[in-house]
């Protein structure tokens, strides 16, 4: 008898070990960059913000891609900001359209929702607080239900609705600090106040232009940007 009580006491002593070394490993795993966002990730929000217009020009704007895309375990994707500008130096200091950077789709997000397939697809979509997530798959300040404030669905772009660029409206192509430069925004959510989507209020990269490029938060922004893995 006293050996089958020995016998119990060791299995339950071992049963125990185990739920405890599984509950360790289930607690590491999930601060790993692979429960965070989906293994396909190709698209996000910025988390990071910036207060004025001046993101160090495209090549800042792309340096800021890759270390958010890196902090979530994606730093081998090449990473590019959908921003367009007046003069790239990498396209020989004459124009880019954002469209024209971020490869052909299709692009998911950190939640593994696609969110278009192709670039047509894209540019014919509207903004949607549930799909247009930031890296880590929060959601960005909107007008949707729910959402704490301020608003901050404006999401720089320089851009058209189908993506090209709009002259005048890069805060100067995105170095600028200045009151008496502007810059043209998406809404991420597709809302604007009381949730309307008439018009182009429910555009996620050609909303409107903002109020200027020396403060982002006028008119519901925070400074944000649009990354693509291409």
């Amino acid at each position: 008898m006293n050996h089958q009580l020995t016998r119990h006491a060791v299995l339950a002593t071992a049963a125990a070990a185990f739920l405890v070394s599984s509950c360790s490993s289930d607690s590491s795993n999930s601060t790993s960059p692979s429960s965070i966002a989906s293994p396909s990730m190709s698209f996000f929000v910025t988390s990071a913000t910036s207060v004025t217009g001046n993101l160090g020009g495209l090549r800042g704007a792309d340096a800021l891609c890759q270390r958010l895309g890196a902090s979530v375990g994606f730093g081998s994707k090449t990473w590019r900001a959908y921003l367009s500008v007046e003069h790239d130096p990498d396209n020989g200091n004459g124009p880019t359209d954002a469209r024209s950077r971020i490869g052909s789709g299709p692009w998911v997000n950190a939640a593994g929702i696609t969110i278009a397939a192709n670039l047509t697809d894209l540019h014919a979509r509207k903004g949607d607080p549930a799909v247009f997530v930031d890296e880590r798959g929060q959601r960005i300040n909107g007008q949707w239900t729910g959402s704490p404030p301020p608003v901050q669905h404006d999401i720089l772009t320089g851009s058209t609705a189908d993506g090209r660029l709009l002259v005048g409206l890069t805060c100067s192509d995105w170095t600028s600090t200045s009151t008496s430069v502007a810059a043209q925004v998406g809404h991420s959510d597709g809302f604007g106040p009381n949730q309307d989507t008439s018009g182009t209020l429910s555009s996620w990269n050609s909303a409107h232009a903002n109020a200027s490029c020396a403060d982002t938060a006028p008119r519901g922004g925070a400074g944000r940007i649009y990354c693509f893995a291409r």
